[in-house]
């Protein structure tokens, strides 16, 4: 079977802000796919410890008073999304995240916050994975299309029904459907076998900031850097 006919994971955070060193958790979801079939679903609001501001409130819909009144401590919360995520690849399922560098590096440097077993410790030293990430995709498979690489406008490129953007359950889904179709549209895609799938991902990431970085560059930005690392970031240059 293809990788995108089996298990499939769809992961997302909603968060403080968008550097993934420094931003917290507010919300995070898993859904779980099997065969196109949601299977379950989990999510979670934290209290992320720190302020939410207004803008990241206005985006996601999750105000510190909420936060406050009705979140689970964030130790709790990035503890149970690590072992939701490290259950699922012990199973053999594949973990979907669009932006996966974002998401997953953030959640490491929550689990290092508070002092938490790293995804690699609790996988007992295993590489973190596998992983899909349709943004990473997208780029190397349709490199030169014009337009928005947002969760939103690749939607409407592979046809996929986006409900309720910006909430972390919502984007979750979503995020698997655009891989399926993503696959299901790129047939060299499909053929790869998730390990493979995620070694090649690697690639294409490195290969996209490389080539962004010196675009920023030419545009009179000469000090720009661009971590090509994926899926997970170093921590110390998150």
């Amino acid at each position: 079977m293809a990788w995108h006919g089996g298990t499939l994971a769809g992961f997302d955070l909603e968060t403080t802000g968008t550097d993934p060193g420094r931003s917290r958790i507010v919300t995070a979801a898993v859904v779980e796919v099997s065969g196109g079939v949601v299977t379950d679903r989990r999510g979670w609001l934290a209290d992320p410890g720190v302020p939410i501001p207004e803008g990241a409130s206005a985006i996601h819909g999750i105000s510190t008073e909420r936060a406050v009144a009705e979140g689970r401590p964030a130790a709790e919360v990035a503890d149970e999304v690590a072992e939701a995520l490290v259950g699922l690849w012990r199973r053999g399922a594949v973990v979907v995240a669009y932006n996966a560098a974002f998401d997953l590096t953030l959640l490491a440097a929550e689990l290092e916050r508070y002092g938490l077993p790293s995804l690699a410790d609790r996988l007992g030293g295993a590489e973190t994975g596998p992983v899909a990430d349709p943004l990473t995709i997208d780029r190397a498979v349709d490199r030169y299309r014009r337009g928005k690489r947002t969760l939103e406008a690749v939607c409407e490129v592979y046809g996929v029904v986006l409900d309720g953007a910006h909430d972390a359950s919502a984007d979750a889904l979503a995020a698997v459907e655009v891989a399926r179709a993503i696959a299901a549209r790129h047939p060299r895609v499909a053929a790869l076998a998730p390990e493979h799938l995620h070694e090649r991902q690697i690639g294409w990431y490195a290969t996209w900031a490389a080539d962004f970085q010196a675009y920023l560059r030419r545009q009179g930005t000469p000090d720009a850097v661009i971590d090509g690392t994926w899926p997970l970031r170093p921590l110390a240059a998150a």
